[in-house]
């Protein structure tokens, strides 16, 4: 049966797993597998896939902030500063497979399969609160240059995941973002 494994251990081998097969392919079994174990002991922590997915989910956006926050370290009048600020990060092939796994919860969200369509809006409003703390100006011009600088982002990735990065590269450059 192997040994009982701790909730962080688990999350760690759901985020390999999701890497590996995809989140639409995250299974109770396959997570255990990987930890060589048996699904009960997944189940005793995450009690639901919805539980298991929304945890996994948390953890790459945690991840993500967690690299930014470097690249925001002043703030910025608008979404150009925001974006050039945070493109080098990005632009990473580190950083690629958070993003595939990203967009794969919002073309699952765009289907309306649950629970990536409750969680990924959710996931984007606070991304956009959290980029706007960084902005200079009223609640009103923060928020708006953070959506602004989300979307600019999504999108310059979106063209590195599908065009290449070269394409994105020259994307960013013409769009003032590196």
């Amino acid at each position: 049966m192997g040994h009982r494994h701790t909730r962080d251990e688990i999350l760690a081998g759901a985020l390999a797993t999701a890497f590996d097969a995809g989140l639409s392919r995250l299974t109770f079994g396959r997570v255990a597998k990987r930890l060589g174990s048996n699904d009960r002991t997944v189940v005793y922590y995450f009690p639901t896939k919805d539980v298991l997915i929304t945890e996994v989910i948390l953890s790459l956006g945690g991840r993500l902030q967690e690299a930014l926050t470097a690249a925001f370290s002043a703030t910025a009048t608008d979404h150009l500063e925001l974006t050039a600020a945070a493109w080098p990060i990005l632009a990473s092939p580190d950083v690629d497979p958070v993003f595939a796994l990203f967009f794969e919860a919002n073309g699952l969200a765009a289907a309306g399969r649950e629970p990536y369509a409750t969680l990924v809006p959710q996931l984007v409003e606070a991304w956009i609160a959290w980029v706007g703390e960084f902005v200079e100006g009223t609640s009103e011009q923060q928020r708006t240059e953070a959506t602004a600088t989300i979307a600019l982002v999504d999108g310059l990735l979106l063209v590195r995941h599908l065009a290449g990065a070269d394409a994105a590269e020259i994307a960013a450059a013409r769009l003032g973002g590196a």
